[in-house]
């Protein structure tokens, strides 16, 4: 069947498979060629296989949860979404969350996601206290920081190239409530805001949306968002008395694909100046629940859509902390100069992370989707060039089109991984079309 990550690009023609127990996919894994795939949340072209895509949704069910800690156990088709709804109204939310809930506890572990509060609490994989890993032999071996600590290192981040993930223990987080304290400030260029970032060091959430395409004295202005859980006190009396009640959120659909023709740099350009003066009105403090604070996507079903029939691709790098501002500027300058910037332009200071194979690193990261075109794809090119030029590396979730000279260049550890996989004789068995075209 034809599949494609979340950008629709690329499209790829697919065996697809769904074991109903270990026993089956053991005899997948000694088939080889497969790649494991959870809810399809990963942008490009990492969990599409054309020998064996491996759909994990079957294996779903939450096994243990100890209230005192908070650690749950949960195998790893499930949905963050179900891990939200059976436990916040007790009190407990995910540590670490991306910016949708659709997706997978294998594919959050695969990616090593990392949410708005890298900077003060890294990303998924601290939070994550073993993960069970059938390897290519069929054996399943249960791997943490101090049993099989190599396969642990490898798989957080590792793209699912590791083995199939089964199941892992991971702790979530207590909290008095179902709301969020958000500040949002507005900045007027790219210095004010990471001076915003760095004045906000200790909040505990901070991302913000760009316009990309200002220029000028205007590069860089933002909205920036920072958020705190709220402490039941904090609560008006009404929503003191359910603390983790929230309205039903209004969901919409965008059933069809936005024409190519509405997608110009005036249309972009103009949604951006609207979006920035709409949000400098907004500014300042309020409570909102947790939904439209870490999943202002989800509100809007489908919304891959918008950017039309040929898909988009997500550029998204990470820079460190002393080039940053320098990279940035580049970054932007090009996108705005090329006048393809996006709806979506995000950016979030990262905090410190040593590990194996997972994208974050002290600095900072920016995310800009783009309709596939050819032009798009020579902007791409450059954006690539300049991360490089200023030290920066890319995120594979997010990737589906990087030639793997750049991916190679930008990142030593892709040439350890290689190795590693070769030597273990894992990449003749677990292979995506991504780790074929990055040379993993």
């Amino acid at each position: 069947m034809i599949l494609s990550g979340w950008g629709r690009f690329p499209r790829q023609d697919c065996r697809v498979t769904r074991p109903r127990g270990e026993a089956g996919l053991k005899d997948l894994v000694a088939a080889g060629g497969l790649i494991a795939r959870g809810n399809g949340r990963a942008y490009g072209d990492s969990a599409l296989s054309r020998r064996n895509t491996v759909d994990m949704r079957g294996f779903n069910r939450l096994l243990a949860f100890d209230p005192e800690s908070g650690r749950l156990t949960a195998e790893a088709g499930v949905l963050l979404q179900d891990v939200i709804s059976v436990f916040l109204p007790r009190g407990w939310f995910p540590a670490v969350t991306p910016g949708t809930k659709y997706v997978t506890l294998g594919g959050m572990i695969a990616a090593d996601v990392h949410g708005k509060n890298h900077h003060k609490d890294g990303s998924f994989g601290a939070f994550v206290d073993w993960i069970d890993v059938m390897g290519r032999d069929g054996e399943v071996r249960r791997c943490s920081r101090d049993r099989e600590a190599e396969l642990f290192g490898w798989t957080l981040g590792g793209m699912g190239l590791t083995g199939v993930i089964l199941r892992a223990a991971f702790r979530l987080r207590p909290v008095d409530s179902a709301w969020i304290r958000q500040t949002a400030i507005p900045t007027a260029n790219l210095a004010e805001t990471m001076k915003c970032f760095s004045d906000h060091r200790t909040a505990t959430y901070a991302v913000a949306w760009v316009d990309c395409l200002a220029g000028g004295g205007g590069l860089g202005r933002s909205l920036v968002l920072l958020g705190e859980h709220a402490r039941r006190e904090e609560l008006p009396a009404k929503k003191r008395q359910a603390p983790y009640a929230v309205p039903a959120r209004r969901r919409l659909s965008l059933p069809f694909e936005v024409p190519d023709f509405l997608l110009n740099s005036l249309t972009l350009r103009a949604f951006n100046t609207f979006y920035y003066h709409r949000g400098r009105q907004g500014a300042g403090e309020r409570l909102v629940d947790w939904d439209s604070f870490f999943y202002p996507l989800d509100s809007l079903l489908g919304w891959n859509r918008i950017y039309g029939r040929r898909g988009f691709a997500q550029f998204q790098c990470v820079l460190p902390l002393e080039r940053s501002q320098a990279g940035l500027s580049a970054l932007l300058e090009a996108t705005s100069r090329a006048g393809r910037g996006s709806f979506l332009a995000v950016l979030k200071r990262l905090g410190r992370q040593e590990s194996r194979i997972s994208f974050p690193m002290e600095g900072y990261t920016l995310a800009l989707d783009f309709p596939i075109s050819p032009g798009a794809q020579r902007l791409l090119a450059e954006l690539d060039r300049i991360a490089i030029d200023h030290g920066g590396r890319f995120y594979l979730a997010k990737d589906g089109r990087m030639p793997a000279q750049t991916l190679h260049r930008a990142d030593p550890r892709a040439e350890i991984f290689r190795a590693r996989r070769e030597g273990l004789g894992l990449a003749e068995v677990f292979a995506s079309a991504q780790s074929e075209r990055l040379r993993l």
